[in-house]
């Protein structure tokens, strides 16, 4: 178990690394002068020259091979630390950890509000498969995958915003600020955790150990309960940890909608201002995210199957 812990942390940290190094790529290829879009960030469009974006270049290195900038960026990664803004000139974790924090508390609200709606609809239909309510979940999930997150936000916006009045619409100073997002959110994962839910109940049903625990006098429920829901929730909880990469999605588009102080809306920034250290830790950390829930997810399906456990021993 050690050694597949630490081979997965290696993992993490490899897949942080190219990530935040295609970052470094795909931004240098873009067209367009990259000294002059930071400068343009730090005084303005109006008010940029030719000399601010060749001062730009020269304080910030810019003018120097890309491989010797992006030397410099990993070594400071190896002395853990990941530069400065070049537009606003803090420090790029500074930068990275207060935007984070608004990012999780959405991602954290919207994941678990997603599993509040899809848990008991997939429950329900996967009890009663072909039936009403199994058709109308069914129903329900595809008409919200078939909406890009944007529209649910919308229709979420003029209903709740601008129809009724009772939410803010925009921006984050209030707990309230942060309900249309996460509702947003919830819905655009619920829209594929439902039928996941409802095949892994069916899967475990059709089991023959709960036929066998039905027959020894246990009703459907006690024994879906007993030896079934542990079965059921392995795959739920490995597409849990899949879902993590549509959160990473869709945070860029919902905090950019709400205009909400997230990750997402520094990315957004940060890839128009041409931030490139910036694009790059948010790369890093994205990457080291995503590896490290699915190793959470990993550890988590071990402590549900005894069986995976025996298989992982030397």
């Amino acid at each position: 178990m050690l050694r597949a812990l630490a081979h997965r942390l290696g993992q993490a940290v490899a897949t942080a690394i190219a990530l935040a190094t295609l970052c470094f790529a795909a931004i240098h290829a873009l067209p367009g002068n990259l000294a002059l879009q930071v400068a343009a960030a730090r005084v303005g469009d109006e008010r940029v020259t030719q000399e601010a974006a060749d001062r730009v270049r020269r304080e910030e290195g810019l003018d120097a091979p890309l491989a010797l900038q992006y030397g410099r960026w990993m070594a400071g990664i190896a002395r853990g630390e990941l530069g400065r803004s070049l537009v606003s000139g803090r420090p790029v974790a500074e930068e990275l950890a207060h935007h984070a924090r608004f990012t999780i508390q959405l991602g954290a609200a919207g994941w678990l509000l997603s599993y509040v709606l899809a848990l008991p609809l997939g429950l329900v239909a996967g009890f009663r498969p072909g039936g009403w309510l199994d058709r109308a979940a069914g129903g329900l999930a595809v008409a919200l995958a078939s909406l890009p997150s944007f529209l649910v936000g919308i229709g979420l916006v003029t209903v709740f915003a601008l129809g009724l009045r009772i939410l803010p619409p925009a921006g984050f100073r209030t707990g309230a600020h942060m309900v249309l997002p996460a509702l947003t959110l919830a819905l655009s994962l619920a829209a594929f955790s439902i039928p996941v839910v409802r095949d892994a109940v069916v899967e475990a049903r059709a089991a023959f150990f709960l036929t066998y625990a039905r027959m020894k006098g246990l009703g459907a429920a006690a024994a879906f309960l007993h030896h079934g829901a542990r079965n059921a929730a392995i795959p739920v909880v490995t597409f849990a940890a899949l879902q993590f990469t549509l959160v990473i999605d869709g945070f860029v588009v919902i905090e950019t909608l709400f205009n909400y102080p997230g990750l997402g809306d520094l990315l957004v920034k940060s890839l128009v201002a041409r931030d490139v250290p910036v694009i790059m830790g948010a790369g890093l950390l994205v990457g080291l995210a995503f590896a490290l829930v699915n190793l959470a997810a990993d550890l988590l399906c071990l402590w549900l199957d005894p069986r995976r456990r025996r298989e992982a021993e030397p």
